[in-house]
């Protein structure tokens, strides 16, 4: 069979070593600096998305969106398009799988379902868009019994043509405005992973949010809500789910309000499964969170310092401001997804008080500023630094004056923009946070 592979990146080389056995395969990227397996054919340049008729399948990659595909060929051309998830979906020698997409929290509440799964004593794979390629769990040997849990982007979902016998919604606001063609498009592509549920399914939503609840509809399964009955919810400073009490909110080790919600929806999709109060709450009060989803970096003369580089929205950026108490000095900006930043500004009016300085970096500072200006608040610091040493070297200065007039402050990296002003993702870009906060001194 030919098949060619649209884009060399961990999922483009996951289908590669998934289907180069008795196929032809050819790799299409765009980079003509492209490092392809010795021997391999390749398509590179402007072009290559053009002429893949000639192809028996096409794997596109998460990046590369299908109307490009389209645009360079025919609509014809999608009737041989599939992905790394959908051939997931297809081959997995278990059914038991559990998807979870949102616009943000998926890793955490993906992580948070597996540990539960795998302190109730049960075997479970955890991939997606957390890392880890949906093939490449199959070379863990997966058994008919096993659990797959699968934290899935709109990238992913755009084609998918399965669904999961449970599916989790968490809450979604409009996002990736600059790959999708409206907020509309993005939400149908969240709606594919409910899409194709039977009535014997489970599609488990959030009920304080409209979007979650119309994208989780989209199937025929059994409609369960989060931080409402009869799904998990807070009561009372409880989290508790029919009618047994999990633990307390302050024993959560996950920070801020918003992880109330990560919390039960987890919670739910677990419970469908298993019952097990102890092993829910053995997880929730010792999960500390993932690498840069408001970490704990240092401490040093009375400043915390947090990194929340895969914050890159607005809300994001609202969540991780609303989990402390104490004075920060909040960073802000990067390049922007062409998401309005009023509600942002708003919200940092609302906790002015709780906010020593707002520290303004990046390609969207203008916007930013026009937010800002926009609802009467001026208490920002503008810095064109290009590096990381330098942006945390102006924070420190801004933190260590909040000390003196105000006590034990925090620097909070939560820029509410993606990284692609100065660096290659938000890994990086919280990799270089943390670098810039050890070399204090």
């Amino acid at each position: 069979m030919k098949i060619a592979i649209l884009g060399y990146g961990q999922q483009g080389q996951s289908a590669y070593a998934h289907w180069q056995a008795d196929n032809e395969i050819t790799i299409c990227d765009r980079s003509d600096k492209l490092e392809a397996p010795k021997g391999a054919r390749t398509q590179i340049g402007p072009a290559y998305l053009e002429q893949l008729d000639q192809f028996d399948l096409v794997v596109r990659s998460p990046g590369i969106h299908p109307r490009d595909i389209v645009a360079a060929n025919s609509p014809v051309i999608l009737d041989k398009v599939t992905t790394v998830t959908n051939e997931f979906f297809r081959v997995c020698p278990s059914r038991n799988i559990i998807g979870v997409t949102g616009t943000k929290g998926k890793g955490t509440t993906s992580s948070l379902i597996t540990k539960m799964l795998e302190a109730d004593g049960r075997r479970v794979h955890l991939g997606g868009n957390i890392g880890i390629p949906p093939l490449d769990l199959l070379k863990n040997n997966i058994e008919p019994d096993d659990w797959i849990v699968l934290e899935l982007a709109n990238f992913q979902l755009i084609d998918l043509k399965y669904s999961p016998p449970i599916a989790v919604c968490l809450m979604v606001t409009p996002e990736h405005l600059d790959w999708h063609s409206d907020s509309e498009e993005y939400f149908q592509a969240k709606s594919q992973l409910f899409q194709h549920q039977t009535e014997n399914d489970i599609a488990i939503y959030y009920a304080n949010n409209e979007i979650s609840q119309r994208v989780a509809a989209a199937g025929k399964a059994r409609k369960i809500p989060y931080y409402a009955s009869p799904g998990a919810v807070v009561d009372n400073d409880t989290i508790s789910i029919g009618g047994q009490a999990i633990c307390q909110t302050d024993q959560l080790k996950l920070l801020g309000r918003h992880n109330w919600q990560n919390a039960c929806a987890a919670a739910t999709a677990f419970w469908q499964i298993s019952q097990n109060v102890k092993a829910a709450r053995s997880v929730l009060t010792s999960f500390s969170g993932l690498e840069h989803r408001l970490e704990f970096v240092r401490e040093l003369n009375k400043i915390s310092y947090y990194d929340d580089s895969f914050g890159t929205t607005p809300e994001t950026a609202i969540a991780a401001i609303e989990a402390f108490e104490k004075p920060q000095v909040i960073i802000l900006g990067g390049r922007g997804k062409g998401i309005s930043f009023d509600q942002l500004a708003k919200s940092i009016k609302e906790r002015s008080d709780h906010i020593a300085k707002v520290l303004l970096i990046g390609e969207a500072r203008p916007e930013l500023i026009t937010a800002l200006k926009g609802i009467g608040y001026d208490n920002y610091a503008i810095t064109d630094a290009q590096t990381m040493p330098e942006i945390i070297q102006k924070a420190a200065e801004l933190a260590e004056a909040s000390v003196v007039s105000r006590g034990e402050t925090v620097v909070l990296l939560s820029t509410a923009c993606t990284s692609f002003d100065m660096f290659d993702n938000y890994k990086q870009r919280g990799e270089a946070f943390k670098q810039a906060v050890q070399a204090l001194a």
